[in-house]
């Protein structure tokens, strides 16, 4: 050994701790200078929020879906009114129905979803209902949950049993599920 570890009393116990800890001082040193100087890589990006079609994260975020012209998701400061974010939409439709706006004075809170109604429309839908004893095969094929061979059974238990007392015999007697019961209630009548 040399003569100047000799000196320092202990000299082997302190040579066996330093060497190690100089080692692994050295191999962080060179891994920093490693990756500092290598080629650099992107640095992974945040996802894109534009992409969802959602404004910066900022203030509150209200959507505003209905009868509005640019429905979406808005940002809107903190303290604005229902007013504003409709306001931010584009405004209110032509079909925008008024008696059922939402409370226009209204503070906005964050996450809220403001619906702006349709008027309802002039003309409403009429469903004609199928007599069962009446009609006629064609007729009764053209119901929902009926097939061509269940529109035939239908026929012929009226013809042999002098035709339905309820409309409930449908899945009673004849065996239709209560699922297309439950839709052909509605266009079924005696």
């Amino acid at each position: 050994m040399p003569k100047f570890i000799r000196i320092l009393p202990g000299g082997r116990r302190l040579l066996l701790l330093a060497v190690p800890a100089l080692l692994a001082v050295g191999m962080v040193a060179a891994a920093y200078f490693y990756t500092s100087a290598g080629p650099t890589t992107p640095a992974q990006q945040a996802p894109v929020i534009a992409a969802l079609g959602a404004p910066a994260p900022t203030g509150l975020l209200v959507d505003v879906i209905g009868a509005v012209n640019h429905p979406g998701l808005y940002r809107m400061k903190r303290g604005d009114r229902v007013y504003d974010a409709i306001a931010a939409a584009g405004g209110l439709l032509a079909a925008a129905d008024p008696t059922r706006l939402p409370n226009m004075a209204g503070r906005l809170k964050d996450g809220e979803q403001i619906k702006v109604p349709f008027a309802k429309a002039t003309g409403t839908t009429v469903i004609t209902r199928t007599n069962l004893n009446t009609a006629t095969l064609e007729e009764l094929e053209v119901l929902p949950g009926f097939t061509p061979a269940f529109a035939q059974d239908v026929v012929d238990y009226r013809t042999n049993f002098g035709g339905f007392q309820n409309i409930r015999e449908l899945v009673e007697i004849l065996g239709m599920s209560e699922a297309d019961f439950v839709i052909v209630r509605r266009y079924v009548t005696l």
